[in-house]
Formats: C-alpha cells, sequence, structure tokens
C-alpha cells in the first residue's frame, strides 16, 4: 500500500503507513514519528504515533498544511531507505494468569461473549488450536512484543507479538463490550495484546492480571516520578507468568514503594529478526536475564 495521507481540518495531517499491522508498517511509523520529533519541524504541537498509522497537530499560522505534508513527505523517503534498527528497551511485565478478580468479572459478562459456558482463556486457547490453557499461556508469554502505541485511555500500551506471523495469535474481542475490567488487566482483541491501565469498560478478553503498575497521574511510584506513564512507543514487553504467591509478592514490593521493574537497554534489527525469529527473541531475552 503506498503511504496515504489525509487532512484533518486545518492542523492535523493523519498518515496511514498500511492498512494491515506488521511489523514493517510499525517500524516505518514510528521512525517517521521520531523524524518529526528530531527535526524539530517549526509548528508542530503534538505527534501522536500508533500502530500502523500516525497524526501530527501543528499550528497553522506558523506552517502551512501544504508545508507540513512537503516535510512528512520528505521525511518518509529517508524512512524508506532507513536501517531498520531500534534503541530501545525490553521490560519484564509479572503476569498472574486465571487469577481471581477478572475470572470473576468475566463470569459476570458471559452473556456478552462468544462462549458462555468457557473463560476467556479456554475460548482463546481453542481458537488458535492450543491443546490447553498452559500451551496457550506459554505462547503468550514465551516471546516479547513491541508496544506499538500507548493510548485510548491514559497509559494503555497496545502490544504486538514479535513472532512469525503463522504462529500470530488472533482472538475476537466480546460480542458487546463489558462495563467492568479491573485495572492492570492483561487482555486481547484482534491481534493486540493491552494491559488496562485503570478499572473500566472494555471489551477485550481477559487473560490475567499484574502488579506492575503503569500509570499514576499523582508521579508518587517510585519509578513513575519523572513521567506518569511507563510505556512508550518502541518499548519490549516480556511477559512473566507468575503464580499467586510471586503476585503477592510483587504487590507487597509495590505497596511498599520498592517494586523495580526488570528493564534493559537492547538494539532491536527488523532485518535479523526476519531472518530467524525465534533465536532473535531468544537473544532478546537473553539481554534481559543474562545480565
Amino acid at each position: 500500500m503506498k503511504t496515504r495521507y489525509s487532512f484533518g481540518g486545518d492542523e492535523h495531517i493523519f498518515c496511514e503507513v498500511d492498512e494491515g499491522m506488521s511489523l514493517e508498517a510499525f517500524f516505518k511509523s514510528l521512525s517517521m514519528t521520531n523524524a518529526v520529533r528530531d527535526s524539530q519541524i517549526r509548528g508542530v504541537t503534538e505527534i501522536c504515533p500508533a500502530n500502523a498509522s500516525f497524526q501530527i497537530k501543528f499550528d497553522p499560522d506558523q506552517i502551512s498544511p501544504d508545508d507540513m505534508l512537503a516535510e512528512l513527505k520528505t521525511l518518509e523517503e529517508q524512512a524508506a531507505s532507513a536501517d531498520h534498527t531500534l534503541d530501545t528497551r525490553i521490560i519484564e511485565v509479572p503476569v498472574f494468569y486465571n487469577d481471581p478478580w477478572t475470572h470473576d468479572t468475566l463470569m459476570r459478562f458471559r452473556e456478552r461473549h462468544q462462549d458462555p459456558n468457557g473463560t476467556d482463556l479456554e475460548y482463546s486457547a481453542r481458537i488458535n488450536n492450543f491443546d490447553s490453557v498452559d500451551d496457550f499461556v506459554a505462547a503468550h508469554s514465551g516471546s516479547p512484543w513491541f508496544v506499538s502505541m500507548v493510548g485510548f485511555v491514559a497509559g494503555l500500551p497496545f502490544l504486538y507479538q514479535t513472532v512469525e506471523r503463522a504462529k500470530q495469535i488472533e482472538v475476537p474481542k466480546y460480542l458487546r463490550p463489558r462495563t467492568d475490567t479491573p485495572k492492570l488487566t492483561v487482555g486481547y482483541g484482534g491481534c493486540f495484546s493491552a494491559i488496562y491501565s485503570v478499572r473500566g469498560a472494555g471489551g477485550y478478553q481477559m487473560f490475567g492480571i499484574t502488579p506492575m503498575p503503569i500509570y499514576d497521574p499523582k508521579q508518587e511510584i517510585n519509578y513513575l516520578q519523572d513521567f506518569m506513564i511507563f510505556f512508550k512507543p518502541g518499548d519490549l514487553v516480556k511477559f512473566k507468568s507468575v503464580d499467586r504467591d510471586g503476585y503477592d509478592a510483587a504487590l507487597a514490593e509495590v505497596e511498599a514503594n520498592k517494586f523495580e521493574p526488570l528493564i534493559r537497554p537492547v538494539k532491536f534489527s527488523l532485518d535479523d529478526f526476519n531472518k530467524d525469529a525465534a533465536a532473535y527473541n531468544a537473544k532478546l531475552e537473553g539481554a534481559l536475564y543474562d545480565n
């Protein structure tokens, strides 16, 4: 697909990199938004990256819409020849899968679900041809995920799995959205996982819950004192399955304001990943745990 631009009034430009989600589309979108930020184009007031698209807000009194579009097309040409590498960080996120809180919630909303007689994990495992829920959880937590965008509600990351296309997990959202989702639920809809940063309505399948806060508007949590939102596009997430004892231990550290996420700097190469995804994911996991 050719990159498609459209104007939103006289102060927005929306850029659709591709109609479908892929790591290539994500890389191009991220490369272009990073370039807009680094170029410090006169008049740009907001940069909003998304999964395979982005939107730029600008002041038309400082730069005309046509000139803003010309700047973006120049950056698109540069992105086409970029080396497809990204300096980023990989983060471990503990998850208590099949926890009692999301289980209680999903059972209250079975009439809105494709499978009223099962659970979200059972349904997701079955339609993805896994033999058991344990096998499905192992697949969900077995490979890293890119944070492709942050938004919808403050601090909520959309996560895209770094596996070959044929191994992508795909699960539809609920038939009708719930009116309740526990805070820090790890959910799934379409090809995206997500972490609900706050309690509220939602339609994603619910797999578990993390004790790790990712959004703190008061900035009182020790690792969120510099910025209230933890994730940023380009982050890599590695889910770690924990049991109730592991969850409770991490939660106790959170409540004592002593929890420290495991974070390591990494350089991600899309070209190297495409050559051998499994080997490259093992390398990323080694960077996280071998230090």
